[in-house]
């Protein structure tokens, strides 16, 4: 039996693919202390782990223009998850004192988890829910002359924070002690080989497990020939996007299924045949899916593949933006090129007339169902 210690961010896009792998170590006996956020508690004790809080220690990650903006702004999110690791350095110093694991995992971007492992000389385990970043894979994520310049310009600020960590025993040498993970990092990457950027150039230690897709809870009828589902995340509020999609799409006879958050109060008057959500059961609604409008989260992304649905991409950010090149490269999406209505019509004509597109989608999705899963994934931790 072993003892896990695992860390995650205040994030469902983070958390929720690793509770299926929980769940399977739990089940096998292992005792899993999962430190995480009081809103993910009932999800994490149902997976049969043991819930401790980080609320409470000034953890910034909580707040949500704070966590959207770490996916942006580098120095920022390095300033930031310092922080929270000082934040939280007392209670987890205390906590790995009582539990005493055999191993940490942490998710790839809750620095404050490896930071941990090094304090305490855990061996430690990357939990990576987006692709596999090294120098070659990293070319996926755009960044421009601009985006380096006031990355080495915040270098000075960067290293006031690094002290701040080797003054709490932290044995970090600079930054890339914290963000980096080199081929003997022992990984853990919630997607295939085939679906991962620059696979071959991923040691041993990565094991990519396929995506950990939670089962269909509720069920939606499909009323036309076509159906079309739109969802771009909880972040993106663009409401003329939205406008578009539905003036354009209310003259079609497709069904449309739109997942708005809560901005659904700013449309009304719809066309019969659309219907907008704060919320759906994502899976249940990409079973009867031909086309998913997607803000090319790594989660949305590959649940949309899983079940063989061709996309049109509409990334937000670089690391969507990563998610939105590969899944053009392999062919089964294509990338919106301004929120018009002509190009949005365009778009899914596109996909759902040229057969090469969903070919593509059912290619990928062979790949994530043939993977490992959470089976390969506990040999793999058990043989640590």
């Amino acid at each position: 039996m072993k003892k896990i210690a695992w860390f995650c961010i205040p994030a469902h896009g983070h958390t929720n693919p690793t509770l299926g792998l929980v769940k399977e170590l739990t089940d096998a006996g292992h005792q899993v202390y999962y430190f995480s956020f009081e809103m993910f508690r009932e999800k994490i004790e149902q997976a049969g782990a043991v819930f401790i809080g980080c609320d409470g220690y000034d953890f910034d990650m909580e707040d949500k223009e704070n966590a959207d903006r770490v996916g942006k702004d580098k120095v920022f999110a390095t300033e930031l998850l310092v922080s929270s690791t000082l934040a939280l350095d007392e209670m987890t110093t205390r906590k790995i004192e009582e539990i005493k694991p055999d191993f940490i995992v942490s998710d790839s971007v809750a620095f404050w988890g490896k930071l941990v492992a090094m304090k305490h000389g855990l061996p430690y385990v990357s939990s990576t829910t987006t692709f596999a970043f090294n120098r070659y894979s990293a070319k996926y994520m755009k960044e421009t002359p601009w985006d380096i310049a006031k990355m080495l310009f915040s270098m000075p600020r960067i290293q006031k924070q690094i002290r701040r960590l080797r003054e709490k025993g932290y044995p970090v040498k600079g930054l890339l002690d914290i963000v980096q993970n080199d081929n003997e990092t022992n990984t853990i990457v919630y997607t295939s080989r085939y679906f991962q950027p620059c696979a071959e150039t991923f040691s041993d230690r990565y094991h990519f497990i396929g995506p950990l897709v939670r089962p269909v809870t509720t069920s939606y009828e499909k009323t036309a020939e076509k159906t079309i589902y739109i969802s771009m995340g909880t972040v993106n509020q663009n409401k003329e996007f939205y406008r578009n999609c539905i003036h354009v799409l209310g003259e079609t006879d497709w069904q449309v299924i739109i997942s708005m958050g809560t901005n659904t109060e700013h449309f009304e008057d719809l066309p019969d045949n659309i219907r907008i959500y704060e919320s759906v059961d994502q899976m249940a609604v990409l079973q009867i899916a031909d086309a998913f409008i997607t803000h090319c989260g790594m989660n949305s992304v590959s649940e949309g593949l899983y079940y063989e649905v061709p996309l049109v991409l509409f990334p937000q950010t670089p690391e969507q933006g990563a998610v939105a090149k590969r899944t053009e490269e392999l062919g089964a999406g294509i990338r919106l090129k301004s929120i018009s209505e002509e190009d949005i019509m365009m778009a899914l004509n596109e996909i759902m007339t040229e057969p090469s597109y969903k070919e593509n989608a059912i290619r990928i999705s062979e790949s994530f169902r043939s993977s490992g899963g959470t089976k390969e994934a506990r040999a793999f931790l058990e043989s640590l």
